[in-house]
Order: C-alpha cells, then sequence, then structure tokens
C-alpha cells in the first residue's frame, strides 16, 4: 500500500493547496448544495478535480466515490475504491474556521486500507495503512491509552452541544464542539483525543479516510449498532459514529446510544 499512501497523500495536499488559494481572498463563491444540505464552494469543485486527476492517472483501473460527484453504481463491481470528501467541513471553511480537510480514502474488498487527511489551514497531515500504522505530520502516531471517561476529550458535534446533549457530563470530561468528522477522527488517530461521536448518520466520504487512521493508530471505530464499517455500499449513508481510542469504545458507544 505504499504507493497508494504516497498517491493520496499527494493528491491531498495538492487539492488542500486550491483550497487554500480560495480561502485566502477575501471574497469567494458559495452556493447551496441542489439538495439543500450545506454550502459548496469553487474550493470543493477544484479540489474534487484535483483528486481525481492524481487517482486516475494512478490508479485507472479503481473506482472513485466521491461527495461531488454523480455517483455511479458501477464501483460496486470494483474490489477497490477510493471514497472522497474533496473539502470535509466546508461550513467552517465558509465560517473562515480552520477545522476542515480533505479526506482520501481506499476501501479493498469493502474493508478500509488507507487513509490521508489533510488540514492545510493547520498544515497537519494525518495518514495511515490498516495493519502497518498511522502518522501524524510524518511521524509515528497512536491512540491515546485513556481507559476512562474522567478526564477524556471528545470532539463533539456544534449542533449537539447546543442541544445540550453534553451537560451531563460537565466536571467529568471534556466535550469539544468540532466542525469536519474526518479532522475529529484525525485527532482521535494522533492520540491528541479520546473520542468523537454521533448518533447522526454520515456519509462514507466523511467516515473512510478518518477510519482508517483510527484503525491504523489502534483504535476502533463502528456505527451506531456497534458494527464495523464496510464501504463501497449501495447507499453510502452510516448511521452513526463512533472513533475511539478502543479502551473508552463501550463507554463511548454507550453515550452516542444513549442520544440515538
Amino acid at each position: 500500500m505504499e504507493k497508494e499512501l504516497l498517491v493520496a497523500v499527494r493528491a491531498a495536499q495538492e487539492a488542500g493547496a486550491a483550497i487554500l488559494e480560495v480561502w485566502s481572498r477575501p471574497d469567494f463563491a458559495s452556493q447551496e448544495k441542489a439538495d439543500g444540505k450545506g454550502p459548496l464552494t469553487e474550493a470543493d469543485l477544484a479540489a474534487d478535480r484535483i483528486l481525481h486527476e492524481h487517482l486516475q492517472a494512478a490508479f485507472p483501473d479503481d473506482a472513485i466515490l466521491s461527495e461531488e460527484t454523480v455517483d455511479s453504481p458501477e464501483r460496486l463491481k470494483n474490489r477497490r475504491c477510493w471514497v472522497i470528501d474533496p473539502l470535509d467541513g466546508t461550513k467552517e471553511f465558509t465560517e473562515r474556521v480552520p477545522q476542515f480537510v480533505v479526506s482520501v480514502g481506499l476501501a479493498i474488498d469493502g474493508k478500509p486500507a488507507v487513509g490521508v487527511l489533510f488540514n492545510p489551514a493547520t498544515g497537519e497531515l494525518f495518514t495511515g495503512i490498516v495493519g502497518e500504522g498511522a502518522t501524524y505530520n510524518g511521524q509515528p502516531c497512536q491512540v491515546s491509552s485513556l481507559s476512562s471517561l474522567d478526564g477524556a476529550r471528545l470532539l463533539v458535534s456544534a449542533t449537539e452541544t447546543k442541544k445540550g446533549w453534553f451537560e451531563h457530563l460537565r466536571g467529568v470530561c471534556e466535550t469539544e464542539p468540532m466542525g469536519s468528522v474526518a479532522y475529529k477522527f484525525g485527532l482521535v488517530a494522533a492520540g491528541m483525543a479520546d473520542a468523537t461521536f454521533t448518533p447522526k448518520p454520515r456519509n462514507e466520504w466523511d467516515l473512510l479516510g478518518g477510519v482508517a487512521c483510527i484503525l491504523a493508530a489502534g483504535g476502533r471505530t463502528s456505527n451506531g449498532v456497534g458494527e464495523d464499517y464496510t464501504f463501497n455500499r449501495p447507499d453510502p449513508l452510516h448511521i452513526g459514529v463512533a472513533g475511539t481510542n478502543g479502551a473508552l469504545h463501550d463507554a463511548v458507544f454507550g453515550l452516542m446510544k444513549s442520544r440515538g
């Protein structure tokens, strides 16, 4: 998987440079998506083009599933599928909050194999090859070893925080609202947070890159019913998200289920 990782890193960094160029302008074009599910900017589209160019050139026989490209059922016939989110955290991008990443993941026979997350605003790069290890900014990393919710750092949804979902955890652990599901997963993989979770549905492009990084770093992930994720499914939507250091998984999954 070394070639796959190298290509994914280069693609994510080049896409990130295009995103940063747009972000640096005093103003940029943004519109609501046709399905009403969040904003779409020229940065999303530029990054999408760059990722496709790199992946198709290096792996012409592989399938690609992207948030910003019309899906094709033909991908389901392929053992290898790249799942990409050119800009995970577009809302934060438009608000100029540096909590967004380019997410690139490879699934083989539905299982996470490679993950790359790049935050162009902070320069952070998270990578993982499942079964071989993970890195943060080029250095080996692993998940935290915390085994109790006492003192844990949990990365959560700002919307869910505003609803008061985590008030009962005050004084027990830190719940930090943050954008971009993929970025949260990266921080858990790097041991900079202990877990992230939500009972709300998320799509494969939000998940695969980060899931691969957490697994490569020794952590654990699961959907809303406690199953390991499988990818390149006909319906890319997954119900529920839990990404943890492993030791906290059961406790965090319980928190998620209580809000499901």
